[in-house]
């Protein structure tokens, strides 16, 4: 049983593992797209949302955490900088992994993992400001437009619910006529043997 165990050992030695992972993060960070399996999409996206976090907190721990992974400073630049102003009053989940196609060679599922956009990242908060807390049952105002049309629909609803029935029960010629009748129960008896 692989209790606790969480990551996938995707047929490679730890080492390789983890150097595939580290460039695939390097190149992700830096061209904010890349094509791979869906499996290692999977893996990376949550490796990159690490080091975007690492890089919106700024400091030198942070710092020197995300240079262990990524391995360009370069990149680490642009992570410490770019990414952490674009994703600053976002809380997380800062990639998508998007399903595309089986490749030719071995019909493995390929996917791209990529950054979300400029406009996407960025959330309607200043960007000096922390995003505001939702209290437990306050509902936001999205929520709210949801909640209104989704009663309106109901009362729509129960509107045109009345003028259907009287029409199959004038059609059908009575209000007794559309019940269903009561079914027979049957009962099966067993033979008994040698009494």
């Amino acid at each position: 049983m692989r209790h606790r165990v969480h990551v996938k050992k995707l047929s490679r030695t730890t080492a390789h593992r983890l150097a595939m992972y580290r460039n695939l993060v390097t190149s992700l960070l830096e061209h904010e797209q890349v094509e791979t399996t869906d499996v290692k999409a999977k893996e990376v996206r949550r490796l990159a949302d690490r080091m975007i976090t690492l890089g919106k907190r700024g400091d030198l721990h942070a710092r020197r955490r995300a240079l262990r992974v990524i391995r360009s400073r370069d990149v680490a630049e642009k992570v410490f900088s770019e990414l952490a102003d674009r994703f600053r009053t976002r809380a997380g989940g800062y990639t998508r992994v998007m399903k595309t196609r089986y490749r030719v060679g071995d019909a493995a599922p390929m996917s791209i993992v990529a950054l979300l956009g400029a406009g996407e990242g960025a959330a309607a908060a200043p960007a000096g400001e922390k995003p505001a807390a939702r209290k437990r049952g306050e509902k936001g105002a999205g929520a709210a437009k949801k909640a209104a049309a989704k009663a309106e629909k109901k009362a729509a609803a129960k509107k045109a619910a009345p003028a259907k029935s009287a029409g199959k029960k004038s059609a059908k010629g009575g209000a007794g006529a559309g019940k269903a009748a009561p079914r027979a129960k049957s009962k099966s008896t067993r033979s008994k043997k040698g009494s």
